[in-house]
Parts: structure tokens; C-alpha cells; sequence
């Protein structure tokens, strides 16, 4: 949510647009919603907004809920690995309190 409420009305937006078509259509293309390659069920939710990038990342709780983690602003065209360690983490604890 912090990242949410940090983005300007038209990023918020976009972002609201792009979490209701993940929940609406069964088929979302991999412009809004894509796998990391190299990773253990990350995925990331891609959202554009002029010449801005923003990235989402989540994974799938059962299959059926997705679980969004952090958010940033992708400035480069690589991903930044430390906010891919920084969702793989959050997924291993939203995994191990799952557990519990």
C-alpha cells in the first residue's frame, strides 16, 4: 500500500485498471502480467503510465488469489535484483506464516 499511496492520481489509476483486468479476464496478456524468468512462481504486474514504468510483483496463493508484494519504478531495462530479492523474500514469509 505504500507504494500505492506514494503514486500521483494517474499512476494510481493505471494501477487500479490493471489489478481489475487480472481479476475480469482469464487470459491476461503478458504486457500487464508476466512470470519472472529465473524465479519460483514470481510474477510481475506491469503498468505504464506515459514514458513510466512501474512494477508489482506478486505470486499466487492456491492458484486462485494473486498476493501483491513490493512495487517500484523500473528506470533501467534490467530488473533491479534486489527488489526481486526483496518479493522473493516477502513470498517465503507470506509462505511461512501460511503455514503456521
Amino acid at each position: 500500500m505504500d507504494f500505492y499511496e506514494d503514486q500521483t492520481g494517474a499512476v494510481q489509476r493505471k494501477i487500479e485498471w490493471t489489478l481489475n483486468l487480472l481479476r475480469k479476464i482469464e487470459r491476461v496478456p503478458k504486457k500487464y502480467f508476466d512470470h519472472m524468468t529465473g524465479t519460483n512462481g514470481l510474477f510481475e504486474v506491469r503498468v505504464e503510465v506515459g514514458n513510466n514504468i512501474f512494477r508489482i510483483f506478486a505470486f499466487f496463493d492456491k492458484g486462485h488469489l494473486i498476493v501483491l508484494g513490493n512495487g517500484f519504478q523500473k528506470k533501467t531495462q534490467k530488473t533491479p535484483k534486489t527488489e526481486i530479492e526483496k518479493a522473493l523474500k516477502i513470498k517465503e514469509e507470506y509462505e511461512n506464516e501460511k503455514r503456521k
